[in-house]
């Protein structure tokens, strides 16, 4: 080899997830397998339920297309051709999808949960888990409010402590509202949550409007 001469490098191009629809003609929308798969992964991550607008919105696919998939999903998911129902499934609620453990599964769930080895909580979960103990039902926002930081991790955190629960969804908001379990109980060691101590004597002012609004109603 020359002065002049270069090596030859080989430069393999890495592999990329790409969008389907780019390998078809312009404005040709997505063939329906790869729709529900779509939107299965994104029914997964998602944590508030997604309704089909929103749904459309992201996959720039009509929304005759995505409720025609979203109910292809949930049947296939209740086994509804002949398969095995999974472990989990899609419920509208709240005006949206969003996907749920099946009822049926709730107990491994439970038994997973309370045979994981427990660590312990952060402070910032800790001062989740009271927000949420004193302030029960009450919404994702609410309680980032009261914190004043954002609280997604944390809560999930909880719910996979078996320490929250998801009580109800807003049919106004779609906001979910939480509260905590009898897991919670039996840790703290009380019967009910009446049996939480009142924090208004740790307040600055124990007499404040704060102070009364937190404080456990009997």
């Amino acid at each position: 080899m020359t002065h002049d001469e270069q090596p030859e490098v080989e430069i393999q191009e890495s592999t990329v997830s790409e969008d389907p629809r780019e390998s078809l003609a312009i404005n040709e929308p997505i063939n329906p397998e790869s729709l529900q798969g779509a939107i299965e992964a994104i029914l997964m991550v998602a944590e508030v339920p997604l309704s089909l607008v929103h749904l459309a919105t992201s996959l720039d696919t009509p929304v005759p297309d995505i409720k025609q998939a979203v109910l292809a999903v949930r049947d296939d998911f209740d086994g509804v051709n002949g398969t095995r129902p999974r472990g989990f499934e899609i419920r509208e609620v709240g005006g949206g999808w969003r996907v749920f453990v099946r009822e049926d599964y709730e107990w491994a769930v439970r038994e997973f949960i309370s045979n994981e080895n427990p660590t312990k909580l952060s402070q910032a979960a800790l001062e989740t888990l009271a927000v949420i103990a004193y302030r029960q039902p009450i919404a994702r926002g609410q309680i980032a409010s009261i914190r004043g930081v954002n609280v997604d991790s944390v809560v999930r955190t909880l719910l996979s402590r078996g320490l929250i629960t998801e009580l109800f969804t807003d049919s106004e908001t779609g906001a979910i509202n939480y509260g905590t379990t009898p897991t919670f109980l039996e840790t703290l060691g009380i019967n009910a949550l009446e049996d939480l101590p009142l924090i208004s004597p740790y307040l600055p002012d124990a007499n404040s409007e704060l102070g009364s609004d937190i404080s456990v109603s009997k």
